[in-house]
C-alpha cells in the first residue's frame, strides 16, 4: 500500500517527466528550423548535368508524400530560386555558369 511520502514522490515524478517530454516537442521544433537549408532528403530524387562550358541542369523529382520547397546550390554562380514541387511531380533547374553543389531544402 501506497503511503503519502510515497504518493507525493510518484506525483512529482509524473510531473518532472511530463515537463521534460512537453519540452521535447519545443526542441523538435528547433530542429525543423535549423534544417532548412540543409541537403534536401533522398525522397528527392535528383538527376543532373554539369556542361562541360559551364552552367548544369537539374531536374529534381518529389516523392516525398508532401509537398515540399527546395533549391539547387550551385558553386561558384548565384543559387536558384526556392520553388514549391508538389508530392509526385519534377521541376527543372538550370544556371548559364557553374557547377552542381547540392539540392537544399528552403
Amino acid at each position: 500500500m501506497l503511503t503519502r511520502k510515497h504518493k507525493v514522490t510518484i506525483g512529482s515524478a509524473a510531473a518532472v517527466l511530463a515537463g521534460v517530454l512537453g519540452a521535447a516537442a519545443p526542441a523538435s521544433a528547433a530542429t525543423a528550423h535549423v534544417t532548412a537549408g540543409g541537403t534536401a532528403p533522398a525522397c528527392i530524387k535528383r538527376s543532373v548535368v554539369n556542361n562541360p562550358d559551364g552552367g548544369m541542369q537539374a531536374w529534381l523529382y518529389n516523392g516525398c508524400g508532401k509537398t515540399m520547397r527546395v533549391k539547387v546550390v550551385v558553386h561558384s554562380w548565384r543559387d536558384t530560386s526556392c520553388q514549391s514541387i508538389p508530392n509526385k511531380q519534377s521541376r527543372y533547374f538550370h544556371t548559364l555558369g557553374g557547377r552542381y553543389d547540392r539540392t537544399a531544402v528552403c
